[in-house]
């Protein structure tokens, strides 16, 4: 990549970030955020998906292949020599995601 001003610029963002997220208590933060916000995901998800009954099955076939292809990143043998809040957080995601859709699912059953 080119040593250009916009990529020194983007570089010095991503350090600063990482830096700041060094902080164990800024890092819990940030991974409870993102299964706050799966959990959201999942509400909005499923009330969205039974509103308009379309295309359902190919909605959750969808989400299955992601959930699926999250989990194959997040236990690969790679990623446990380096532990990446990006991968941390979208793991977390994912969790707050299913727990979501758990819950709708009781929600319905009773």
């Amino acid at each position: 990549m080119q040593n250009t001003r916009l990529n020194n610029l983007f570089d010095a963002i991503a350090t600063r970030l990482g830096q700041w997220f060094l902080n164990p208590w800024r890092r819990l933060s940030l991974l409870i955020m993102s299964f706050l916000f799966g959990f959201f995901l999942a509400n909005v998800m499923s009330t969205t998906a039974g509103q308009r009954a379309e295309l359902d099955i190919f909605v959750a076939g969808f989400l299955v292949v992601l959930t699926e292809v999250t989990s194959r990143i997040f236990y690969s043998q790679t990623f446990f020599a380096k532990r990446s809040l990006f991968v941390e957080s979208l793991n977390l995601l994912k969790v707050g995601f299913i727990y979501g859709l758990f819950l709708e699912a009781f929600k319905l059953g009773s």
